[in-house]
């Protein structure tokens, strides 16, 4: 069988030669510029079939003809391009996106660096039993809060007796109970401190004082102040911490035992030394 393309080429020169000389001469160019391409239309259609390829080709050869005879025709839907998927346009992304996005506006407020030294300005007054040493250090403590509070009061609310005030446990529930937020915590030595929790004391210190807050220490025995002062209580004691300077190394306390001698500066390793086996709110 005669290959549908030359079948189609030979047919096309048939009718161009019963036209005008100068239209001859014109299919003639643009016959020879069909067959000249025809290879190349075969060519790329290879991966179509076989009918595909030839319909496709004999479409694009009469259009070829017709354009050289000045002919304009409308295109046929099988040789029409084919219908594109336009590319979704790009929105600009809202205030709110750009902010979540930015580091700078996402980012949390740091809490400010505490000062180097800070001491809080504190109501002082001494214990007025012997046994009231919790309440007297409980409000103190509350006093630089701006929290007025009497130690008989207070004793109440401690559960404290003759036998003193069973522990720090006591002095954070009441402390919880007058400031607003409840931010006191319990800290308990089982024995020595380790040399974490002497750590975790100066940074209580500094976060309580730096809140305006003064701390409880439940202490017992023996402690020297950085003055050289011998403070001893062999059978427990609490006191007030109510400052500290040297970003918290070393801390003012507010003892209630002896009016004429209020408070006294002691680094917070003797401290914690101080604490061992009891424990202390802030």
């Amino acid at each position: 069988m005669e290959d549908p393309v030359k079948h189609t080429l030979k047919r096309q020169l048939r009718r161009l030669t019963t036209e005008r000389p100068y239209q001859i001469v014109a299919a003639s160019a643009a016959a020879l510029a069909i067959a000249t391409t025809t290879g190349a239309l075969l060519t790329t259609a290879d991966d179509a079939p076989a009918g595909q390829r030839t319909a496709t080709t004999v479409a694009e050869m009469r259009s070829d003809v017709a354009a050289s005879r000045g002919e304009v025709r409308e295109a046929s839907p099988s040789a029409s391009a084919a219908p594109t998927t336009a590319a979704p346009a790009t929105t600009a992304a809202s205030p709110a996106a750009k902010a979540s996005s930015n580091p700078d506006l996402t980012r949390k407020a740091e809490r400010p660096k505490p000062p180097a030294t800070k001491v809080l300005d504190y109501d002082y007054e001494a214990q007025n039993t012997y046994y009231n040493c919790g309440p007297a250090a409980t409000r103190n403590a509350l006093s630089a809060a701006g929290i007025d509070r009497t130690q008989n009061e207070l004793g109440a609310e401690l559960g404290t007796t003759e036998m003193g005030t069973n522990s720090a446990e006591d002095t954070t529930r009441v402390l919880n109970a007058e400031v607003k937020g409840s931010p006191y915590r319990t800290r308990m030595f089982a024995g020595a401190p380790s040399p974490t929790q002497m750590d975790r004391l100066q940074a209580d210190v500094v976060k309580a004082i730096t809140d305006g807050r003064g701390v409880v220490a439940n202490v017992v025995g023996d402690a020297t102040d950085t003055d050289g002062g011998w403070h001893s209580y062999g059978g427990g004691h609490y006191i007030a911490v109510v400052g500290y300077k040297d970003n918290g190394r070393t801390v003012r306390i507010a003892d209630s035992a002896n009016p004429a001698d209020p408070s006294y500066w002691i680094t917070t390793i003797d401290l914690a030394n101080w604490i061992a086996s009891r424990g202390y709110s802030a």
